[in-house]
């Protein structure tokens, strides 16, 4: 269906509000996902109106968009004599707040990673994958069967997950065998605050109930750990190492991720040597990734851990931005000497094949699932 300058502004509000119904809300994405042109419009406009609503003039701001563009199709349908249009001070002063909330929306760039970006916003898009609608009923439905087959099995598999609903996902990797782990800070928190619980669910379908340690929201950084004592990962130390020097351009990478309720394997390289607008702590990757892979690892072919992923650009950009692991070693540094964690160095990977790579890592990275009540 087409949509014109006034409805494209209703239906962006509609969607930031969240009171547009569901069969509508999943047409949007799916247009969203195809009509690169709609995309660039829509996310323009829910751009404008997070700015507008925070200065406390959208209605205005959207009434005098609405009159621009009626006067817009008068003019281009009716043949009459030139006439002068009189515009109110009020007009005006709806013109110059909207002119400013343009300016400011084309020219302010993002300095550094925030958790307030989200995937509303077209050039920097973070890949953690929020849950709504018919999803969390279908994660009520997926719940509800865990619990029955638990009823029935005397010695369950799956070990018993949250009794609230699932509002967003993410993935985590370990960073010592015995609990502490490390996913990106926005998966935990965004503009709503954070949610109720956060647990992690591994590739056995076990559930851990986890808490945060401490995070750094500028470099989207959150370090966590396992509540369960004597938890640990898997069997014997970490496969991998951390390094906190940046990686040549050029090299090839692969990650774990969860975009999905099963692991998933992606491959491709690094396209440049710093991230987003120049940020020395990222890097800029050639690599296909989905939402729910943020805080998934960032591996070399060697199979030391150079960062985690948080983001992806435009689709007409195509690029994936990681945070380097540079970050983590920066942020443990500020940790009390009681919580120091001492992360592996050496990576026991390096003549393994891609095969035996990923089955090693496959223990040690998981999903991280935050619930509201």
């Amino acid at each position: 269906m087409p949509f014109d300058n006034t409805n494209i502004f209703e239906l962006a509000e509609t969607y930031l509000a969240g009171t547009m119904p569901q069969a509508e809300f999943l047409a949007i994405k799916e247009r969203l996902a195809v009509d690169k042109e709609f995309a660039t419009e829509f996310y323009a406009a829910t751009d404008l109106i997070r700015t507008a609503t925070d200065s406390g003039k959208h209605k205005r701001f959207r009434n005098m968009l609405r009159d621009v563009h009626r006067m817009e199709q008068k003019a281009a349908t009716e043949k009459k004599p030139a006439r002068k249009i009189i515009f109110t001070p009020e007009f005006w002063r709806t013109a110059s707040i909207a002119a400013g909330v343009a300016i400011l929306t084309s020219t302010i760039t993002i300095w550094s990673l925030k958790p307030s970006i989200n995937k509303s916003e077209s050039r920097y898009n973070t890949i953690s994958r929020e849950v709504t609608g018919l999803k969390l009923e279908q994660a009520k439905q997926e719940r509800r069967q865990k619990e029955l087959e638990m009823n029935l099995d005397a010695k369950p598999k799956k070990s018993a997950g949250p009794t609230s609903d699932v509002a967003k996902t993410g993935t985590g990797f370990a960073l010592t065998n015995n609990g502490y782990f490390v996913t990106a800070y926005h998966v935990l928190h965004d503009e709503d605050g954070y949610g109720d619980s956060v647990y992690i669910q591994n590739s056995d379908g076990q559930y851990f109930k986890a808490s945060l340690v401490t995070f750094n929201a500028e470099t989207d950084v959150a370090i966590m750990k396992v509540d369960r004592a004597g938890f640990r990962f898997g069997k014997g130390d970490l496969p991998y190492g951390l390094t906190s020097s940046k990686a040549n351009l050029g090299s090839k990478i692969f990650t774990l991720g969860y975009p999905a309720d099963e692991v998933s394997y992606s491959e491709g390289y690094i396209s440049a040597r710093n991230g987003y607008d120049g940020n020395k702590l990222q890097y800029t990757l050639e690599l296909p990734v989905g939402y729910g892979e943020s805080g998934s690892p960032m591996i070399d072919a060697a199979g030391n851990v150079l960062g985690l992923l948080t983001a992806v650009g435009a689709q007409s950009e195509e690029r994936t931005y990681a945070v380097s692991s540079k970050a983590i070693f920066d942020l443990l540094h500020k940790l009390p000497d009681e919580k120091t964690i001492k992360l592996p160095k050496a990576s026991h990977m390096s003549r393994m094949s891609r095969e035996q790579q990923i089955d090693k890592m496959e223990a040690y990275t998981f999903a991280v699932k935050v619930y509201k009540k």
